[in-house]
């Protein structure tokens, strides 16, 4: 696969820059915050959660092939730019190494060869579920992924919402 890289002046390399820096600047102090820490370890229990359901359905292979095989289209060139700042600022709060250049010049930059680079996702990411998947998976089985999905949202827009308090300097 052809790898590119992302040029200073892009949305999503601004969007990166301004999510590292606030990381490098903040991250001690939004980590060591008793109300966030808490945050974060709702969102990576809910995230395992989902991701857990997602396996159990088989659901993350039928993607990766789809990607991989077929073309794709649900993580393709253009998916990024759904992201904003804060999202990004979550996932290196929780270890996640965002990437400097796009894996596949077709696909979102946030995919690579295994599937998605990030853990908190957006809505649309998480939320979308193509003919295929619903076709080869049990509807109980989906009912399951999408309560453990919606938990997983829930936890992401608590968090997404206290960091944007207390980085505009709001009150506990």
């Amino acid at each position: 696969m052809n790898r590119k890289d992302v040029t200073i002046s892009s949305p999503i390399a601004d969007k990166i820059a301004w999510a590292e820096e606030c990381y490098r600047t903040s991250g001690n102090r939004l980590l060591k915050d008793s109300r966030i820490a808490g945050l974060l370890s709702k969102v990576n229990s809910a995230v395992a959660e989902s991701r857990s359901a997602m396996m159990a359905t088989d659901m993350i292979n039928v993607c990766r092939r789809c990607e991989m095989e077929e073309g794709g289209s649900c993580c393709g060139v253009g998916m990024e730019r759904k992201y904003d700042d804060g999202l990004l600022l979550m996932n290196l709060l929780l270890g996640i190494t965002l990437p400097k250049e796009r894996w596949d010049e077709r696909s979102c930059f946030f995919l690579g060869d295994m599937g998605c680079l990030l853990k908190v996702r957006h809505v649309i990411c998480v939320n979308y579920i193509c003919k295929k998947v619903t076709d080869r998976v049990a509807p109980e089985e989906l009912r399951a992924l999408k309560e453990k999905e919606g938990v997983e949202l829930d936890a992401v827009f608590v968090l997404h919402e206290e960091l944007r308090r207390v980085l505009r300097g709001g009150d506990h």
